[in-house]
């Protein structure tokens, strides 16, 4: 019985002490200014595009995708916002390992209900989800990007 006892402690011994397995080997290719403008803002602006309303001297003009393919892109569009968030958090784009983190997961969050609105094909809910990922990203932007706010923006 001693001799299993401590044959079990030994195995425990060899178990808990055994080395976690290595980070995956990322490499990331672009930094955090060339992520932005490369997949995370032609993503968002595809996402933002896709719905609304153009009221103009020849009347209102209703935007909306009209096939399978559309719809298919702005969820498309949705998940590399989504996914991109993980990107983010990478280390050597964290500008923090706080707020950085709260404000990238938070996109996530706002890409998943996103990605819901346009799987469901509900035009106001892709409007509203839109502008929920637009105030998620103005966040961002005002606490680590305010030089890149809009054009016309005042601190």
């Amino acid at each position: 019985m001693r001799t299993l006892c401590l044959s079990l402690a030994a195995s425990l011994t060899v178990v808990g002490c055994s080395s976690a397995p290595a980070p995956p080997p990322f490499r990331p290719v672009a930094d955090t200014k060339q992520l932005m403008a490369s997949i995370i803002e032609p993503a968002a602006e595809v996402y933002w595009d896709a719905v609304g309303t153009v009221i103009d001297a020849n009347g209102t003009i209703e935007i909306e995708p009209q096939t399978s393919e559309e719809w298919d892109a702005v969820r498309n569009s949705a998940y590399v916002v989504a996914e991109s968030g993980n990107l983010l958090m990478m280390s050597s784009r964290a500008k923090d390992g706080a707020e950085w983190m709260q404000l990238s997961q938070a996109m996530i969050a706002v890409a998943q209900k996103a990605i819901k609105a346009a799987e469901s094909h509900d035009t106001q809910a892709v409007f509203d989800v839109g502008a929920e990922l637009y105030d998620s990203c103005t966040a961002c932007h005002a606490k680590y990007a305010l030089e890149i706010q809009r054009p016309n923006f005042t601190p």
